[in-house]
């Protein structure tokens, strides 16, 4: 592959990324949800709608220390759009839940994502979007923590 393609890939990719967090910015934090950050809004997309999860399962889901996600659990709590709730099974552990509240940021968050999607893959083939999300695993491989040395 030439260098200038090369070049231009890496380029391609950190405008994305900028542009990509500059528009969810915008377009996820409406006046509806004007009290927190787009940061909280993915700690709310990786609680998620299904079961409740506990501490741990949403600190990896999200590559950060139980004690970092506390102090945004906290503002989310205090805001209203989690609740926490201790397991019948084993009182140590605490589960997290999004309240109505964070269920309608959850749904705000995902229907962006979605359209995102949409845009990006609709006039590609069956075969180019095989390629495109090898080319994605490709990239999220590079990017996990582990893979960085």
């Amino acid at each position: 592959m030439a260098q200038n393609t090369k070049r231009s890939i890496n380029e391609l990719l950190a405008n994305l990324f900028n542009h990509v967090m500059d528009l969810e910015g915008k377009a996820v934090i409406t006046s509806q949800f004007s009290d927190i950050t787009n940061n909280d809004m993915h700690i709310i997309e990786a609680i998620g709608i299904e079961e409740p999860r506990n501490m741990s399962v949403i600190a990896h889901r999200l590559s950060v220390t139980v004690g970092t996600l506390t102090t945004n659990m906290n503002g989310l709590e205090k805001k209203g759009y989690i609740r926490r709730e201790r397991s019948q099974e084993d009182k140590r552990l605490v589960y997290v839940l999004l309240t109505e509240k964070g269920k309608k940021a959850f749904y705000h968050h995902r229907d962006f994502h979605k359209k995102m999607i949409k845009a990006i893959i609709k006039d590609l083939s069956g075969e180019e979007m095989e390629i495109l999300y090898r080319c994605l695993q490709n990239l999220n491989h590079f990017l996990e923590p582990e893979s960085i040395v």
